[in-house]
């Protein structure tokens, strides 16, 4: 199955930029140490096996999914085989003692690259998994920052999101506060990062739900009115490590909007991805259609599809990849976009928020509005758009 196809597009976004910089990515990648934390996810994994293609001194990856972790390795000896240089994960979180320990054992790293996140809309349903969503976001990308600066580290790159461009939903929001403490951390060390769009079939995506639900022989069920722009993970994985290796201190990446990138619904492409697999979608009236109907309509090459309106906490009605008021850099590359930043931030209101944070953890309870209102305190404008429906509520 061609992803490409399936996403509306002919060709990789990122190859000529890659081409034309290839030497220098390479040159650097052997000269260095590098830490990928998150490199279990799917950008993680990605940002992983570029670099390791590339033949670094040290390769060193951290996640808390021992699994992924044991499949990222079965996937690069499959199919890059082994190096020279030091490769090893380490299945730990990076808020851990665990992880300071690897730190000092470690003996520095040139490049740091986070990639762990809590990346769902969903996760600000509830305000437990809403505290972890800050803990990993924001209160990790702190203490992670303090490493390599006092490592003397090269360069820290963090992944950012599209959703943190005027961002709706807390998730976006998150990011958006992290883009502030980064901004901050400029000042004692380099750090870049990078916006972008859906990550085709990553792990939790609805694409990746498409494959869970056909080797499972369960209804697909899809938004017929949210239209996204999507990257193939290798195309995240390139995108980062530019970012990480090209980008000068507080740049942020994004893929430049072209006749390549272009918006898609995701119910074009449940169709598309039926088709590939031989099947015509049979779109049905309700969720509980689609269900009792299933074994039926499979039978008869046809799949059960429930696309639906969207009307859940947090959904943009269109992606964008920076506001008016961020300066941009359009000519450095081919198809990357690069938003030039000040280290522009209030280091009172940051503050504020780690010690308000500390409070409400001490606290022993806390519920969403508290951090709903803390988060407008940190982004004036913040334009939450809460529906008190989420997509758990959802096939």
């Amino acid at each position: 199955m061609n992803v490409l196809d399936l996403i509306g597009r002919s060709e990789p976004l990122f190859d000529a930029d890659v081409s034309r910089f290839e030497a220098e990515l390479s040159e650097r990648v052997q000269g260095g140490r590098f830490l990928v934390i998150g490199g279990a996810g799917s950008i993680g994994q990605a940002v992983a096996r570029e670099i390791f293609r590339r033949r670094p001194k040290v390769l060193h990856v951290v996640d808390i999914s021992e699994n992924n972790m044991v499949e990222l390795v079965r996937d690069i000896r499959s199919t890059l085989g082994y190096i020279d240089g030091d490769f090893r994960t380490f299945a730990i979180d990076c808020g851990s003692v665990e992880f300071d320990a690897l730190m000092r054992w470690s003996g520095g790293y040139d490049y740091i690259l986070n990639l762990s996140a809590l990346k769902h809309v969903r996760s600000e349903k509830d305000p437990f998994t809403l505290m972890r969503m800050v803990d990993v976001n924001i209160l990790n990308t702190n203490r992670t920052l303090e490493f390599a600066r006092a490592q003397g580290s090269r360069k820290y790159f963090c992944v950012s999101t599209d959703k943190a461009a005027n961002p709706v939903n807390m998730m976006g929001a998150s990011k958006r506060i992290m883009e502030m403490f980064l901004m901050r951390a400029s000042l004692e060390l380099p750090i870049s990062t990078a916006r972008f769009a859906n990550v085709a079939f990553s792990d939790g995506s609805l694409l990746h739900g498409f494959n869970q639900r056909f080797a499972k022989r369960q209804p697909i069920s899809a938004p017929r009115d949210v239209r996204r722009y999507f990257v193939t993970p290798r195309e995240s994985g390139e995108l980062c490590l530019m970012s990480c290796l090209l980008g000068e201190n507080r740049d942020i990446f994004f893929p430049k909007l072209s006749e390549k990138l272009h918006l898609i619904t995701f119910s074009e492409i449940a169709v598309r991805y039926l088709a590939a697999l031989g099947f015509e979608a049979h779109v049905c009236a309700t969720e509980d259609e689609a269900r009792v109907r299933a074994d039926e309509l499979i039978a008869a090459k046809r799949w059960p599809c429930y696309f639906f309106d969207s009307d859940t906490t947090g959904e943009k009605d269109f992606e964008e990849f920076f506001t008016d008021n961020e300066v941009l850099d359009m000519e450095r590359f081919e198809s990357i976009g690069v938003i030039r930043n000040e280290p522009v931030f209030d280091p009172a209101r940051l503050e504020r928020f780690v010690a308000r944070i500390a409070e409400l953890k001490a606290g022993g309870v806390w519920d969403k509005p508290d951090l709903v209102a803390l988060f407008h305190e940190m982004i004036p404008g913040f334009a939450h758009k809460e529906t008190g429906k989420y997509l758990d509520s959802r096939m």
